[in-house]
C-alpha cells in the first residue's frame, strides 16, 4: 500500500464481534438485551419495566450488565453468559467477501469481545470465517472486566503477541477505540445507529470510520494486492 495509507503499517488485525463482524442492522444484539431484561426480571422477581431500568443502569455504570450484577449481586458470570448468549442466530449468514479479505490480509486475526467465546465461535461459524481467526478473547479471558476499561486491551495484545503499533482495532462502540489509540492501535470505528456507539464531539481517536467492515476490508486486501 502507498505510505500515506495509514494501514501500510498494519500486520495484526483486532475485531469487535457484534454489529461490527456483521451488520447492525441483523439486530442479534435486541436478542440479548431481551434475554439479558428477562435474567433480571425473573432472578429478582421484578417487573418488567424495573428490570429494565436495572439493566441499563448496570449498563451505564459499569460498561456490561454482567459486570454490576457481579459486583452489586454477587452474579455468578457462567449461567447469566449462557442464558443471555442463547439467541437465535440465523438472521446472519455466510460472508463469503468477509472470508475472502481476511484470508488475504497477512497477520493475526483476534476476536475482542466482551461477549463469550461459545458466542463468538457460533458467530464467526454462522459467518462461515472462524477458520480465519487465531483467537478469541472474551469477557473471560478478560477476568470479566469489560471494554473500555483499558486493562484487557493490554493483557489481550500480551496475549497474542501484538504490537500495539502495528495492530489495528475494528469496532462499532466508539468509546471502546479510546484505549486502543492511547496504546498506540490504529482504530476503525464501524458505524452505527445506536446513540450509544457513537463518538463524543471533540473525540481524536478514530483513524477511520467505514460504514461495513467487510466491504472495507475487501478494499484494504485489493489496495495492498494491487501494490
Amino acid at each position: 500500500m502507498r505510505p500515506a495509507d495509514p494501514l501500510h503499517h498494519v500486520e495484526h488485525w483486532v475485531f469487535d464481534l457484534d454489529n461490527t463482524l456483521y451488520p447492525a442492522r441483523t439486530n442479534l444484539f435486541a436478542q440479548i438485551d431481551q434475554r439479558m431484561g428477562e435474567y433480571i426480571r425473573s432472578h429478582y422477581d421484578l417487573p418488567e419495566d424495573e428490570a429494565k431500568a436495572l439493566q441499563k443502569r448496570l449498563f451505564r455504570e459499569y460498561g456490561t450488565t454482567l459486570r454490576g450484577l457481579m459486583n452489586e449481586h454477587a452474579v455468578e458470570p457462567g449461567p447469566f453468559l449462557e442464558y443471555v448468549h442463547d439467541i437465535d442466530i440465523s438472521a446472519i449468514g455466510p460472508s463469503p467477501t468477509l472470508a475472502a479479505a481476511l484470508a488475504d490480509l497477512p497477520g493475526r486475526k483476534i476476536v475482542f469481545t466482551n461477549g463469550s467465546v461459545r458466542h463468538a465461535e457460533r458467530v464467526l461459524t454462522r459467518l462461515g470465517v472462524a477458520s480465519q481467526f487465531d483467537g478469541i478473547f472474551d469477557i473471560v479471558a478478560a477476568g470479566y472486566v469489560p471494554k473500555p476499561d483499558p486493562g484487557p486491551y493490554r493483557t489481550m495484545l500480551d496475549r497474542y503477541g501484538l504490537a500495539p503499533e502495528a495492530t489495528v482495532m475494528v469496532e462499532d462502540m466508539a468509546r471502546n477505540l479510546l484505549p486502543a489509540h492511547r496504546l498506540g492501535m490504529t482504530t476503525v470505528w464501524v458505524r452505527t445507529p445506536s446513540d450509544w456507539g457513537q463518538p463524543q464531539p471533540g473525540d481524536g481517536h478514530i483513524d477511520i470510520a467505514v460504514d461495513d467492515a467487510a466491504e472495507w476490508l475487501a478494499a484494504v486486501a485489493a489496495a495492498r494486492r494491487a501494490v
